[in-house]
């Protein structure tokens, strides 16, 4: 990152830390970097790599020019309202990783006028292999979209959308994604120790499956649908299975699971706003 503007992140768990984790593995200085939490016990791994460590959220924010809200939804009302003034004097860029907080809804929280991009990141951020999702409001520049692009880059792949509710259709597609692929695994495993081998042979098996097919496809110049057809010889075995799946409507199931996702997401978005 060319630019090494100061972040606040509100909260540390999981999610701030892979991203913090991401950020220093890239070279980003760990004393532009604020870390809060409600303990200090909660602090000392960060503190110990560099950062700068406060309990007290409006200091954070204070000496930050881009705050990473990274506190559960239910309560960022809260936390986003202690930090209005501070918001207001000082202006910083707000990224909220909080799932279904709606920018005008944040931004009324804050005190209105505030340049606020929300990111829809997933579980696999954790190992620096994420997706996320991004929407900025209209106050946003297009400076600060590349400074918050850059920051995700750290820990996997950022996209961005043109429309808010997009978010939604990202939540159902890679933020809740990663469950799917476990369920599958769960189940390509399974019926593998039903055909007889043991279990840490068909888990490994799935796994490794799992992790080359997605390098393919990540890697192929073809969609997935080709690759697919690259393997399905006619009569042969990988056809029975594809045409099993095929007369069971696997394709419907993952649309009505995905639709269910978006439209959950979508009420809890209405339901957080209260």
């Amino acid at each position: 990152m060319s630019a090494q503007p100061t972040l606040a992140f509100i909260g540390a768990g999981n999610m701030a830390r892979a991203i913090i984790g991401g950020l220093l593995n890239s070279g980003y200085p760990a004393a532009n970097i604020w870390a809060t939490a409600t303990r200090t016990e909660s602090l000392a791994y960060l503190h110990e790599q560099g950062l700068q460590t406060t309990t007290d959220n409006q200091a954070a924010c204070a000496a930050a020019d881009i705050v990473v809200l990274a506190v559960k939804p239910q309560i960022l009302k809260g936390v986003a309202e202690s930090l209005a003034a501070t918001v207001q004097s000082n202006q910083p860029l707000i990224v909220s990783v909080a799932a279904g907080i709606r920018c005008d809804s944040m931004d009324s929280w804050l005190g209105g006028n505030t340049a606020i991009v929300r990111c829809m990141p997933n579980t696999p951020s954790l190992v620096q292999t994420g997706a996320s999702g991004l929407y900025a409001n209209e106050k946003v520049t297009i400076e600060q979209k590349q400074q918050t692009e850059a920051i995700l880059k750290t820990i996997g792949i950022a996209l961005w959308v043109q429309q808010e509710a997009e978010l939604s259709a990202v939540t159902a597609v890679s933020g809740s994604g990663p469950a799917y692929y476990f369920f599958v695994m769960e189940a390509m495993a399974a019926a593998g120790e039903k055909l007889g081998l043991s279990p840490e042979v068909a888990r490994e098996l799935t796994l490794q499956t799992a992790l080359g097919a997605a390098k393919m496809a990540s890697q192929s110049d073809v969609d997935a649908a080709e690759l697919r057809r690259r393997v399905t010889s006619p009569k042969g075995t990988t056809e029975q299975a594809i045409l099993s799946f095929q007369s069971q409507g696997l394709e419907d199931m993952f649309g009505t699971a995905m639709q269910a996702c978006y439209n959950r997401a979508e009420e809890m978005a209405e339901e957080l706003a209260k």
